[in-house]
């Protein structure tokens, strides 16, 4: 036992010694001096010192603590990880920096002047204001005749060409004879005719006027011609003043006063008064309207009253109503100066006017077709 515990050690000691000498293959060896390093260039230099690291951005700050992962979510390593945490969550931010002071804060602002200030008004005359002054009636300033025209070109020629201004514009004189009724009536072989003329300008106007009735075998009926001066007094509104004679059934003359207007809706109507040589007096009233169907057919009503103011036996009238006549014409017009028609025309007497005609051995009333022509130069 003692043995083998003395070879044990001895075995132990020679393989150190020999693990000593494998470890150093130069112990022993004389080794010459290493060569002595290059001398240190700053070497005696006073070095500044090294600048202070930055301060950590973060240091004070509440981090918050990383949340633990759930069994469910992927670990490190994995695909997938948790979104970051926001970096300034916690952070003690600086206020924001308050709103500049208004400059004129705490200033007293002068109000504006009032520009009448300081002044004295001198109160109106009686203590009247400006509504209680009358309406001014003082004349008209005069009319300026001084003209830069007449002085470049002389006073003459201007004269001469304003007047050729006038009557180009509405001063003019011009001329028309119109027929508004030239009819036939085959039962019982009648005619009749109105036509009227005129000639003027838009205010002045001189106007002539026919109207009658007759029949074939007997000849004229009634007939008169109207002599009338015309002035328009209004927007579509003439007055005109003359003289009637009557030619059938005898001769008699009238003064005359009417009345021509043109009404809203294109209504045209007139009205007449005559006051007879003998002091009889008599009134007219007619009026027509155009229904335009076509550009050129026209359908037209027309009506026609005529009333006295007392019985004229020799002329076949009563006082009152006397006649009144109604039609209805329908007219084409090949062109607008000539325009044939047929039509229908209602007459009657009233009063003594229809016991005068009966008298005679006369219908009271008549219904006739006629057919005519109407037509303007």
């Amino acid at each position: 036992m003692i043995r083998a515990s003395l070879l044990a050690l001895a075995l132990a000691s020679s393989a150190t010694a020999a693990a000593s000498q494998a470890a150093d293959p130069h112990a022993g060896h004389a080794m010459p001096a290493q060569p002595a390093g290059p001398a240190d260039p700053h070497a005696g230099h006073a070095m500044p010192a090294a600048p202070k690291p930055s301060a950590d951005p973060h240091a004070g700050h509440a981090m918050p603590e990383p949340k633990a992962s759930s069994p469910s979510q992927p670990t490190q390593g994995s695909e997938a990880s948790a979104a970051p945490a926001d970096p300034h969550a916690g952070h003690a931010m600086p206020a924001q920096p308050a709103a500049p002071a208004d400059p004129h804060a705490g200033h007293s602002m002068p109000a504006p002047a009032d520009p009448h200030a300081g002044h004295t008004m001198a109160p109106m005359e009686g203590g009247q204001t400006a509504a209680d002054l009358p309406v001014g009636n003082a004349p008209a300033p005069a009319v300026i005749i001084d003209n830069v025209a007449d002085q470049v070109f002389g006073s003459g020629r201007m004269q001469r060409a304003r007047g050729i201004l006038a009557d180009e514009h509405g001063g003019s004189r011009v001329s028309k004879l119109q027929a508004d009724l030239l009819e036939w009536a085959p039962n019982g072989d009648r005619y009749s005719w109105e036509v009227e003329g005129w000639y003027g300008g838009d205010i002045n106007r001189f106007v002539f006027k026919t109207e009658g009735e007759g029949q074939s075998r007997e000849g004229v009926e009634a007939a008169e011609v109207q002599l009338l001066y015309s002035r328009a007094v209004a927007r579509y509104t003439d007055v005109q003043a003359g003289i009637r004679y009557d030619l059938e059934p005898r001769s008699r003359a009238y003064a005359t006063l009417a009345v021509d207007a043109m009404f809203p809706y294109w209504f045209e109507a007139e009205g007449s008064l005559f006051l007879s040589e003998k002091g009889d007096l008599l009134a007219r009233v007619e009026g027509s309207y155009d229904f335009r169907l076509t550009q050129r057919l026209i359908l037209q009503p027309r009506a026609e009253l005529e009333f006295a103011a007392q019985d004229i036996p020799e002329s076949e009238i009563g006082s009152g109503l006397s006649t009144g006549e109604l039609g209805l014409r329908l007219r084409y017009e090949v062109r607008r100066e000539f325009a044939p028609y047929i039509g229908v025309s209602y007459e009657r007497a009233f009063g003594d006017t229809a016991d005068f005609v009966r008298a005679h051995g006369e219908d009271a009333e008549s219904t006739r077709f006629v057919v005519g022509l109407r037509a303007w130069f």
